[in-house]
C-alpha cells in the first residue's frame, strides 16, 4: 500500500442489545406452520423464555393459525412427507393411514414426556404472562373471526403492528 492509499475500513461488528438483565429482554415467535409438530417448536420455547422471565410473544400467521383456530387446535396432524427426519422411506409417506400412524404415534411419544397437547400448552403459556397474537391478513384470508380463535388470543393484528409491538426482541420465524 503506497503513502496516499487508505486502509480498507473494517466493518464494526453490530451486536443486538438485549437488556442488561432478563427483565428487560424481550422475545417473538412467528409461528407459521399449523402441523403437530411444528406447533410444538413455538411453544416449547415461549414456555422456555417465560420461566427465564422473558417478555414473550408469538405471532400464529399462514398455516400457523390452525394453532389457535379453536376448530382445528386440538386436532392437529403430523405428516411424515417430505419429512427425511421421520426415517421413513419416502414412498410409504404418501399412503393411506400413514398421517394418522405418525400423528399417533407423535401424540403417544409427547403424552410419555408429559408434554401438555396444543390448548392446554397454550394456556399454560398464556397463564404465564405469554402474549399471543393472530395475523391479520391471514385472520381475513381464512375468513376467521375473533370468535374462531383460542380465548387467550389478545388481538388480531397486522404484521407491521407485531414488528413494532416487539421492537427490540429476538424474533425467531417457525
Amino acid at each position: 500500500m503506497t503513502t496516499t492509499e487508505k486502509a480498507p475500513e473494517q466493518a464494526t461488528a453490530v451486536v443486538p442489545d438485549f437488556g442488561e438483565d432478563e427483565s428487560e429482554r424481550k422475545i417473538a415467535f412467528v409461528a407459521s406452520k399449523g402441523t403437530l409438530d411444528m406447533a410444538y417448536p413455538a411453544l416449547v420455547m415461549a414456555n422456555a423464555a417465560l420461566g427465564e422471565g422473558i417478555e414473550t410473544h408469538i405471532f400464529f400467521t399462514f398455516w400457523g393459525m390452525d394453532i389457535i383456530n379453536k376448530k382445528t387446535m386440538g386436532d392437529l396432524k403430523f405428516t411424515p412427507i417430505a419429512n427425511p427426519a421421520t426415517h421413513m422411506p419416502a414412498a410409504l409417506t404418501p399412503l393411506p393411514g400413514v398421517t394418522a400412524m405418525a400423528t399417533h404415534q407423535m401424540r403417544k411419544q409427547l403424552e410419555e414426556l408429559d408434554v401438555p397437547d396444543v390448548p392446554e400448552f397454550l394456556q399454560l403459556i398464556a397463564d404465564a404472562g405469554g402474549h399471543l397474537w393472530a395475523c391479520k391478513m391471514s385472520v381475513d384470508m381464512m375468513k376467521l373471526t375473533d370468535d374462531d380463535l383460542f380465548d387467550e388470543v389478545e388481538g388480531i393484528i397486522s404484521a407491521t403492528d407485531f414488528i413494532e409491538l416487539i421492537d427490540g426482541a429476538q424474533t425467531m420465524f417457525i
